[in-house]
């Protein structure tokens, strides 16, 4: 396919676009629209209960990587089981509900370090439509955001994961804590010029790489909007002056 608008691209491409639509056929059209400028597609829960593995399969065929984000919490065995099923799928990423605890995260480790294929493993901090109030109040977890999300990146990298996900208002504190070789995946970001929706601890993209974020993962202010590809082209632009990375 043949894109007409080549933008200025960072050293690396730091976007993940969240293929967060109902079917096939609208992801699809996303992707055909935005491949190669964008490579890196996140699919979650609503379009993979639907569609299923081929949703990986179409975009691993013509080049694509895939972030599977179905934030996995299971026992140990049984987690072992879907991480070895995403890796023959040739998944990139996968997503670990860190509150698993240590059991499951090193079965997880493990079974992806016996895999052929690398995938590298996240573990899921505190999602990013949960405020401090709604962690004590309702999950009554006494412990501070900032520091309960620090706590959850330590037992994650500690346990043989690659990477965390988490808000970037998390972001700082995660990169002094952990180091500058753990991945920090960020969603919740919004452009200026983008409306802030369900995500209550949000960031615009050059706030979030300037803070330490590794990726991006970007939804609605490009799939949802009237030219996405001029949307993750103008987005990319607005990167290319960013160095620090």
């Amino acid at each position: 396919m043949e894109n007409q608008r080549q933008p200025k691209m960072p050293e690396e491409n730091p976007i993940i676009v969240a293929l967060d639509v109902p079917d096939w056929p609208a992801a699809r059209e996303l992707v055909d629209e935005l491949y190669p400028v964008v490579s890196f597609f996140k699919i979650g829960m609503e379009l993979f209960t639907a569609e299923g593995p081929r949703t990986i399969e179409a975009i691993k065929a013509i080049g694509g990587k895939v972030f599977l984000d179905l934030k996995y919490h299971d026992i140990p065995n049984t987690l072992k089981g879907a991480i070895a099923a995403a890796a023959r799928l040739g998944v990139d990423m996968l997503t670990i509900h860190i509150s698993g605890g240590t059991a499951m995260l090193e079965a997880a480790a493990h079974a992806a370090a016996l895999a052929p294929n690398p995938m590298i493993l996240l573990g899921v901090t505190v999602l990013t439509s949960i405020d401090g109030d709604t962690l004590q109040n309702e999950l009554r977890i006494k412990e501070g955001l900032e520091d309960y999300v620090v706590y959850l990146g330590k037992m994650a990298i500690e346990s043989g994961l690659q990477g965390i996900v988490a808000s970037p208002r998390e972001v700082k504190g995660l990169r002094q804590a952990l180091g500058k070789e753990a991945l920090i995946v960020t969603p919740g970001i919004r452009p200026s010029w983008g409306t802030r929706g369900d995500q209550r601890r949000v960031a615009s993209p050059q706030e979030a790489l300037a803070l330490g974020a590794s990726y991006l993962v970007i939804g609605r202010p490009i799939t949802a909007a009237s030219d996405p590809l001029g949307a993750a082209t103008r987005i990319l632009e607005e990167l290319s002056g960013h160095t620090e990375r």
